[in-house]
């Protein structure tokens, strides 16, 4: 398997947030294939790594980005037989978007520019969202005769309801900032200067805060959309009796009784 060059996607860790960068300004950061897996890969190292705590995928230029780049993927063996499309969607943007809907702590997205396709649902996927008054999100897929991919149709409900999220996807029509803050598609807009000190702030909070019980949180919160009433609960009850195995759990107790600020250490 190849990589994307380190150029392509810029990664750092600062005061325990794992920093994700796409870096293709040229092509409005259209994700490639490699960089696709580069992704996936920093999701999961950050999600094994104790030292990371909080999670900001953003992008450079004006794009977040554009959608997939589907040169240099694999080139598909012969001819195409049923099947393969499914394969490929499955491997292909349904991992890039498992990756952060499963990831173990908090992810924001700083959405610097353009969302669109895959780059809309990449942003959405996330658990917080600042944007940039310049940005704007578009459901471009049915301006290519093409169904929405990347867990589109499972997100858009979620956070617009079914009437808005086929309004969205029925016409393609770009979503600028505002209007997508009202829609509750973002949590946050600040002006495009402001967006990378917004979320880093964001994101050391949520790096200072108790790692597991965001964890558990964020698995609840996903988990409950998709349950009932029953499931929901008992979900609830064996994630509370897990949390109180933690340390963190312990300090936010210790630290009521004694009236003092919790010091959380992500454990």
């Amino acid at each position: 398997m190849t990589s994307a060059p380190a150029e392509e996607v810029l990664h750092r860790i600062e005061s325990g947030v794992s920093w994700i960068t796409l870096n293709r300004p040229q092509a409005m950061n259209a994700v490639t294939w490699d960089q696709r897996e580069r992704v996936i890969g920093l999701l999961a190292e950050a999600g094994a790594d104790p030292g990371v705590r909080a999670v900001v995928v953003t992008a450079t230029g004006k794009g977040f980005c554009a959608g997939a780049d589907l040169r240099g993927a694999p080139a598909a063996p012969g001819e195409r037989v049923a099947g393969d499309v499914a394969r490929m969607i499955r491997l292909g943007a349904q991992r890039l978007i498992t990756a952060v809907l499963d990831c173990e702590k908090p992810v924001l997205a700083a959405v610097n520019g353009t969302a669109a396709g895959i780059g809309a649902h990449l942003a959405l996927a996330c658990d917080l969202v600042i944007a940039a008054e310049s940005a704007r999100f578009i459901e471009v897929f049915v301006r290519r005769g093409l169904v929405p991919d990347g867990g589109g149709a499972y997100l858009l409900p979620r956070l617009v309801g079914p009437q808005k999220a086929k309004e969205l996807m029925f016409f393609g029509d770009a979503v600028p900032a505002a209007e997508a803050e009202r829609l509750g598609l973002v949590n946050r807009v600040v002006p495009d200067a402001e967006l990378e000190a917004t979320a880093r702030s964001w994101a050391e909070r949520l790096a200072q805060g108790p790692t597991r019980a965001l964890a558990l949180t964020k698995q609840l919160v996903n988990a409950s959309l998709d349950g009932g009433r029953a499931a929901a609960l008992a979900a609830e009850a064996t994630a509370q009796e897990i949390n109180m195995t933690t340390a963190d759990a312990n300090e936010g107790v210790a630290s009521f009784v004694e009236r003092r600020s919790p010091k959380y250490l992500g454990r």
